[in-house]
Parts: structure tokens; sequence; C-alpha cells
């Protein structure tokens, strides 16, 4: 059975079959009016949103995505039934899906990103099209093996649907509507906003190559996830708020289980990355640089340059090579504006928009190196398309 679909097969349509009882789901919510609302039931409310989010965090996240920690197979099973109790589909696609995320974060290959496709179809409208409803097997390998989990990612919506049950069971009409669907809406949005919300406000500790930002209002609201861009800068890191200051429930949680021996081999980020001193990997940097390299206006500079090569060669003019032209501008001369040529920017231009840009880095100096060179090339292959 393939894990995936054909690329021609892929399609930018919405699958409005899939999106219905999501959105079937948000107007149950309203359903209150005749249910009523009931202690019991926003007790139930608030203490599945808690649990249930710990098991977004704590399961889909930072053990079924990033191994971040190890655990027993009876642990590992329970982390994917309250998971799954949040209806936002199996380990294994949510696990899949989220390590592309990083493979491609912020790129035009990420499934949701705000850069690309905008806020909204970062938040919720990515979920529900043809491309993204497939599971990428090949990626959770190593979770495939467990006949139990693949088990539950065939029956993907039985541990929300026994929750349902219990709930209505326990509480009545106002227990289902108010104590399960409510709380479920709100774990849904609180989650979509670490890919929405948290690539475009917060703070950037680290140079991640990608918009990732820290928000402590989303770290409150999901008991630690949004301290996203500390979590870009070392993902396998079962702590994502670095600092002692950067409140993180789900960590405190897996703590207090650790001394028990529930859980185990809890990964911690080196001192390197806590001090924000250790070096950026190649892809980081080349992404990074593409990024600073994107200030400056490659198209403008080339059309300008091909428009004075013209001109020269209508005036019979004799003018350095453009390989001269864009070479003289690593040493910084701007001895040619005589003939008319734009002004091209220097290195430590760049380097001054870098430091504006980021956050601070050993590595700054290579992502300009790479800019800059970036840059150049850029402006020198789009000048060569026009003469």
């Amino acid at each position: 059975m393939p894990t995936h679909a054909p690329a021609d097969d892929h399609h930018d349509d919405i699958m409005y079959p899939s999106a219905v009882p999501f959105l079937l789901v948000h107007l149950g919510c309203v359903a209150a009016i005749w249910s009523g609302i009931t202690w019991q039931a926003l007790a139930i409310c608030g203490s599945l949103y808690v649990v249930r989010m710990f098991g977004i965090g704590a399961g889909y996240h930072r053990y079924f995505s990033h191994r971040a920690f190890a655990t027993s197979r009876v642990f590992q099973f329970i982390l994917a039934c309250v998971a799954q109790s949040s209806a936002q589909k199996s380990v294994l696609w949510w696990a899949a899906k989220h390590r592309h995320h990083h493979l491609h974060s912020d790129t035009e290959h990420d499934v949701h990103s705000p850069r690309h496709r905008g806020f909204l179809y970062s938040h919720v409208g990515w979920i529900f099209h043809r491309q993204h409803d497939a599971t990428d097997l090949v990626k959770v390998g190593d979770l495939t093996d467990y006949p139990e989990l693949m088990w539950l990612h065939r029956l993907e919506l039985l541990p929300a649907a026994t929750l349902a049950v219990l709930c209505f069971l326990v509480a009545g009409w106002s227990g289902l509507v108010v104590g399960f669907l409510w709380s479920t809406v709100l774990l849904y949005h609180a989650t979509f906003c670490i890919n929405s919300l948290a690539h475009v406000h917060g703070r950037k500790r680290y140079v991640t190559g990608d918009d990732s930002r820290n928000n402590w209002l989303l770290a409150l609201l999901t008991l630690g996830e949004g301290w996203h861009n500390n979590h870009h800068a070392y993902q396998s890191s079962v702590r994502q708020g670095f600092r002692w200051w950067e409140v993180d429930v789900t960590y405190y949680v897996l703590k207090v289980l650790s001394w028990s021996g529930i859980v185990w081999n809890m990964k911690a980020p080196p001192e390197l990355v806590l001090r924000n001193e250790q070096p950026l990997g190649a892809r980081v940097i080349k992404r990074a640089a593409r990024d600073l390299a994107g200030r400056f206006d490659a198209h403008a500079l080339a059309h300008a340059i091909s428009s004075a090569l013209h001109r020269a060669d209508r005036a019979q003019l004799q003018l350095p090579s453009l390989h001269d032209i864009l070479n003289r501008a690593h040493e910084g001369v701007d001895a040619l504006t005589h003939l008319h040529l734009p002004k091209l920017p220097s290195r430590e231009e760049f380097l001054a928009e870098a430091r504006s840009m980021f956050a601070r880095t050993r590595s700054l100096n290579e992502i300009v190196d790479h800019a800059y060179e970036h840059f150049l090339t850029s402006v020198r292959a789009r000048v060569a398309k026009v003469i």
C-alpha cells in the first residue's frame, strides 16, 4: 500500500467531506444554548483541556515527533490514546507532518507556513487539502513497528469518540457539548496557533533559518509549546522553556514522571545552545542567508546594470565586463559611478542589515558571506538573461 499519493495526483483543492466534521464540532458548541452550562460540565471542559494538551505536547510533539525522552510501551500507548482523544488525527500522521515541517520550515515545501500561504492557511486550511491527507509512513518508520500504534492509526477517531461517550454518560448533554466539544475546539486553535501565530508574533532568541518565535502567551495556553524559537534551535530537547522563567508545564509533568521511572533519557540542550554560542548548521546558514539577500533588490539592480550596459553599447563606450563590475563590489569599491552604473551594496551594508535582522550568533559572518554571494549570483544571472 503506498504511503503517499504520487506527485501527479497532488491537488490543491480542499477535501470538503473531511472538513465537514471539523465544522460540525464548531457548530455543535452552540448547542450549549439548549443543553445548558453546568459547573460539572465546565470542570470537565477545563480538565480535558489540560490533560489533552499535555497529550498533544508530550505525546504528539515531544515523544512521537522528536523522541525527546524514552518510556515504556504501555505508557507510549497511553500517550497515543490521550493525544488522539483530541481528534487531531493519528500519532503517525501528526508526527510525519511535523517531521516534514522541521525539514522544510518556512520554505515553499513547508506544509503550513504563514510566509508562503498566509495566516489562515497555516492555521487550519492546510489540514483539509488533499495533498496533506495521506500519512508518509516512511518518515515515521520507528513508530510503525508497533502494532498497537498501527491499530490506533487505522482507528484514529476511536479515542475521541470513546471520550465523547464518557462525557455524555457522566454529565449528560452538557457534558458532551460543554465538556467535550468546547474543550476540543479550544485545543484545536491553541495547537494550530503554534503553526501560525508562533511563526508571526514573538521574539527570536536564536537564528534558526525560519520564522519561529517565542511567545509567552502561547506558552501558557499550550503548557510550554509556545517557546517555539527555542524548540527550533534544539528540536530534540524535552524542555522547551530554556530559561527558568519560561514556564513549561509539560516539561514539569514529565520531570515528575521521571522520578518514578515512567519516563527516562530526557534529552536536554547542550550548554552551547543555552548560551547561544553554538555554530549553526549549513542548512540554517543557507536559509538565513537567503532571507538576508532578499532584503536587497537584486531585480532592480540587475535592471539598472542592464540598462547602463545597453546605453554604453549604443554609445560604443568601453565598459568593464559584468564579471569585473560585480567582483569590484567584493572590494567595496565605488569607482564605477562615473560611468553612470548603479551603486552596488557593500558587504558592510549586508553585515549591518544582518545585525538588525538576526539574534546574536557566532555564525553571523558566514551568513553574510553566503548572502552576499547569493545576491551577486542572482544579479549576475538576471543580467545575463537580458544581455
